[in-house]
């Protein structure tokens, strides 16, 4: 899995790269397809702290989940929790429309 941490007004320090690269790590675990994150933090809001993490996965599909607030290790827990309550759902749909339907050899009554 390719990860990306890009840092807008503001440096990432080494403790903030491996923090986001842990908790992106697990993301695999909830659509099986996803093959790059990317996370971006930028903080020239006034002192406010903003994380959106993207999650590209096969065929094209793009997850996005942003997180403004005080402190940036937290905005990356909840984005990613956020992120990871996407996924889940993603793979559920996908789940549930490959398992609809008859089977050719029953008949509706």
């Amino acid at each position: 899995m390719l990860f990306t941490i890009i840092g807008r007004h503001m440096d990432i320090t080494d403790a903030m790269k491996s923090h986001a690269e842990e908790k992106t790590s697990k993301l695999p675990r909830y659509y099986n397809s996803v093959n790059q994150v990317e996370v971006v933090i930028d903080g020239g809001q006034g002192g406010k702290v903003s994380v959106e993490v993207i999650a590209r996965a096969e065929h094209g599909k793009v997850f996005v989940c942003t997180q403004t607030g005080e402190d940036a290790y937290g905005c990356i827990d909840i984005a990613v929790h956020k992120l990871e309550r996407q996924l889940r759902r993603a793979k559920g749909k996908e789940r549930d429309n490959k398992h609809t339907g008859m089977d050719s050899g029953e008949m509706k009554t």
